[in-house]
């Protein structure tokens, strides 16, 4: 490593208080000459992504989560009026929100319940641990974020006897989202149980004529916001999606956008050495040798960005993660993307980063603003933020003297601005990594895949209940029952669905262990 090759490569603009630092990657020195003309193609093509190409012609929908934050960019005036309008109606309904004059059943909304499930919570998690504070926070924030009804009742109980002044924001595109639907269910249920009606504390942000916009509608909630078919999930936060709990919440919004519009100025074309987000995707490509073999893995030196690695986990992920290449053929394209932050992880997993199998390469998020303030010395001349920053320090030179390759991104504070330009940063990064693999960034037939599984599961599960209800009192073993149903090709499935009905008491299954799993029976007590 020489100061040399730091100064070569590292990537300053002051403009938005951001530098990359690629320096650490083993790259040769003609590697970003001979990659220029594969990076204009990424260039050309990034161009028809904004200007409104088809992108996703599986779905025959256009890509645009770019124009959320410049609305002159929309490939149409109606659109580019969408996106206006919809910011107007997210400041005039928080402000009534904040000022009281839209309130639940026992007055000002002072907590915020967020129904979603992948970039419907992970961005505002992420953006509301990033930016908010207990002191400033106009409204507490909770999540369901999953089906898991003992993670619903911990949340429930956190809310215990303030679902009053709680207002509850249910994010789905389509409203069939099993999860968010059934989130939402528990949510009425718990309201109704407390005596209050849901609809009076309910607002939905979906796409027009959905199932959630219908119901939302039928039963008169408070508001409903638009969702768009040309924003995905994942790169959802700069849209309603994620700015209407953000500014719930209480944060800056309109800084965030600010933040992602100016980082898309540098990041929009070559050449590549000045854009940031084309050098990201070029260090991916050379690092995992375009084929997903080395992991990704983020540490952000800084407590706020803890969830930036669960962020980026789905957003590069379900973005990079797909079996076949734009041509139809098989290629099992991917990153796997693991993180937390430090200096926690130095006392978890930097010790197999050092000495382990070399299958990874870091990227490190420094943050120059230790806190608002002062502090106070733990050692002679030194503070606790002088020790985060030597820790990471420390720890990126051990990494380098064992060969193990690293990225520095180096942001001035943890801001409204800088949370922007992040997310803008990592959209178009993983845009150009996925044209320089040839995948769509931009569609899941893997997660539609699961979703008809899970479907399929569901259906059996029916079926077995039904079957021990028709048969009351009488124990049956799954190989018993998956014969009765013409299921023997999926014994193992039914034995997983029975021992499941017979573990929960509103079923009132009963287990009666056998001598193995084999001769476990199942029989239904009413």
């Amino acid at each position: 490593m020489s100061w040399e090759r730091f100064q070569k490569h590292r990537l300053n603009i002051a403009k938005l208080g951001f530098s990359l630092d690629v320096s650490r990657m083993n790259f040769a020195n003609d590697y970003l000459d001979s990659m220029e003309a594969k990076m204009e193609c990424c260039f050309e093509a990034m161009e028809a992504l904004e200007n409104g190409s088809i992108a996703n012609p599986d779905e025959k929908r256009m890509v645009g989560h770019y124009w959320l934050r410049d609305a002159s960019l929309a490939p149409s005036n109606e659109i580019a009026q969408e996106i206006k309008q919809a910011l107007v109606k997210i400041d005039q309904f928080v402000g009534k929100v904040h000022q009281g004059k839209v309130h639940g059943s026992a007055g000002r909304f002072t907590q915020l319940l967020v129904i979603g499930i992948g970039g419907s919570a992970l961005g505002p998690q992420f953006v509301g641990q990033a930016l908010g504070h207990p002191k400033t926070d106009k409204l507490k924030v909770w999540f369901f974020d999953n089906t898991d009804p003992d993670g619903i009742d911990l949340v429930l109980a956190g809310l215990e006897g303030r679902l009053g002044e709680t207002l509850a924001l249910v994010i789905s595109k389509s409203g069939g989202t099993p999860e968010t639907r059934n989130g939402m269910l528990e949510a009425e249920a718990a309201w109704k149980r407390a005596g209050l009606n849901f609809a009076e504390h309910a607002v939905a942000v979906t796409s027009e004529g959905s199932k959630l916009f219908k119901h939302a509608q039928s039963q008169a909630w408070l508001d409903i916001f638009p969702m768009w078919d040309w924003v995905g999930g994942r790169t959802s936060e700069l849209a309603t999606v994620g700015l209407l709990p953000a500014a719930l919440q209480g944060l800056d919004i309109h800084g965030m956008l600010e933040g992602a519009r100016e980082m898309d100025k540098f990041t929009r074309s070559g050449p590549t050495r000045s854009n940031p987000a084309a050098m990201l995707a070029l260090m991916w490509y050379y690092a995992t040798d375009g084929k997903g073999n080395k992991d990704m893995v983020i540490l952000p030196y800084k407590d706020r960005l803890m969830l930036f690695s669960k962020y980026l986990q789905q957003l590069i992920m379900e973005s990079i993660g797909k079996e076949t290449d734009v041509h139809g053929q098989v290629v099992n394209q991917g990153i796997a993307v693991y993180g937390n932050k430090g200096s926690t992880d130095q006392h978890a997993y930097v010790q197999q980063l050092r000495e382990g199998i070399n299958n990874f390469f870091v990227t490190f998020i420094e943050v120059l603003r230790d806190r608002e303030g002062d502090s106070i010395e733990v050692e002679s001349g030194i503070t606790t933020g002088d020790y985060l920053k030597g820790l990471y320090l420390g720890t990126r030179d051990a990494l380098h003297e064992k060969g193990r390759e690293s990225i520095t991104i180096t942001i001035s504070a943890v801001t409204p601005f800088s949370v922007g330009s992040l997310i803008a940063l990592y959209e178009r990064a993983v845009g150009y990594y996925a044209t320089l693999v040839s995948v769509n960034a931009y569609h899941q037939p893997g997660v539609e895949a699961g979703k008809k599984a899970a479907a399929g599961t569901l259906d059996i599960l029916k079926q077995i209940r039904d079957y021990l209800q028709k048969h009351p009192r009488q124990a049956f073993t799954a190989e018993k029952v998956a014969l009765q149903l013409n299921l023997e090709t999926h014994t193992e499935l039914v034995f997983k669905l029975l021992e499941h009905v017979a573990s929960n008491p509103s079923y009132h299954v009963e287990r009666q262990e056998g001598e193995s799993i084999a001769y476990n029976t199942y029989l239904y007590k009413v």
